[in-house]
């Protein structure tokens, strides 16, 4: 898609222009889990549409890419040649060409080509656990990626023989044109910019110069990790070809349900059922925590869906100090199946504490009393 017609990262991410880091993370995060391929596997457009959302939160998390952005727009992040410089815009257009030739002529250089290609940057979506993620975690990871084919060293040509220089070019990598005042230089279409061209193909690579292969990273996840973030591990990807540096590897996290507790920001919360007894009496019980076990007192007279907070027991802060509280909803479980002497326990309580137990059975009755009367 054209810089032109990205769409707005705000309006990705479905918040305002105002919002918070929270909110933004937020809605990141909603977005994320939403379109993450694992969830929708062979849908296209939602791997696109993932992409895009990581795009925009790379930007907007960031308060330095953000304000170049909120002021410049995407040409301010990279986008449209822009670099981040004010001197940016004109690289990889003609325009580019025109002013290095300018100054190339104008100092007596010539301008010089690099052959050299970066590596691929390569991502890999791994899945961890709910505690992996809030304590961290070391992960092997295979990665298959295209490294310097070793029968050509790189050269694409069969062994035995050696690139040409390029007849179009000369070797140049450019071809010149006069355009009146201005000399404008193009990428030659013959070699693709190398100045060189393979006559004989090496046999194992098929001229390209590399070949696939598979190695092994070590991946440290940081603790209080989330869905959606991605890392990234500088000179992981592909392997740079004639000179060139390495790529990067990203590495898409996904943190995978837990049965008894669930997230909110740094915030661990989890049901814990309590019988009528002992919500009415009071007691202490034991309470699943990310540190183990821990006993909790439940006051008497608790009531359904009150939260008691144990604090620091949450998920450790990414890339800062402290963790969230735990968070202990009650749900109090209404006592199925008496037997008889459960019934008659529960029903002389109802008299004693004034309570009608059947106030609906008796209403009906003494409507129908009424009609007769």
């Amino acid at each position: 898609m054209a810089n032109g017609d990205k769409q707005d990262y705000y309006e990705l991410l479905e918040v305002n222009k105002n919002a918070s880091e929270t909110e933004i993370k937020k809605a990141y995060r909603r977005l994320a889990i939403k379109f993450h391929p694992d969830k929708n596997p062979g849908d296209k457009s939602a791997e696109d549409k993932f992409k895009e959302v990581s795009e925009a939160y790379e930007v907007l998390s960031d308060p330095e890419k953000r304000a170049r952005y909120d002021q410049f727009g995407h040409a301010g992040v990279g986008g449209g040649g822009f670099n981040g410089s004010p001197f940016g815009g004109f690289g990889g257009s003609p325009f580019g060409d025109i002013f290095g030739d300018i100054f190339g002529e104008v100092f007596g250089g010539r301008q010089k080509t690099s052959r050299g290609r970066r590596g691929d940057d390569l991502q890999y979506n791994l899945e961890i656990n709910f505690e992996e993620a809030a304590f961290g975690v070391e992960k092997k990871i295979d990665i298959p990626y295209a490294k310097r084919c070793e029968a050509c060293g790189g050269s694409g040509a069969k062994a035995g023989t050696q690139p040409k220089t390029c007849p179009t070019c000369q070797g140049a990598g450019q071809m010149r044109f006069q355009q009146g005042f201005f000399s404008v230089s193009k990428t030659c279409s013959h070699c693709n910019g190398e100045g060189r061209v393979v006559e004989h193909p090496c046999p194992s690579c098929r001229g390209t110069g590399t070949v696939r292969d598979k190695k092994t990273i070590s991946v440290k996840v940081p603790a209080g990790v989330e869905t959606g973030i991605r890392l990234k591990l500088s000179g992981e990807g592909g392997q740079g070809i004639k000179g060139g540096g390495n790529g990067d590897l990203y590495v898409a996290l996904t943190v995978r349900e837990h049965s008894l507790f669930r997230r909110e920001d740094n915030d661990v919360l989890c049901e814990i059922p309590i019988s009528f007894t002992q919500a009415a009496l009071g007691c202490e019980i034991e309470v699943p925590t990310l540190d183990g076990k821990v006993n909790m007192k439940i006051p008497e007279g608790t009531q359904s869906g009150a939260v008691f907070r144990m604090r620091g027991k949450g998920v450790p802060a990414l890339q800062g100090y402290g963790r969230g509280d735990h968070l202990v909803i009650a749900k109090v479980e209404t006592p199925i199946n008496l037997n008889k002497q459960q019934r008659e326990l529960l029903e002389e309580l109802a008299r004693i504490s004034g309570e009608d137990v059947n106030p609906m059975r008796k209403n009906f009755f003494s409507k129908v009393m009424d009609i007769f009367t």
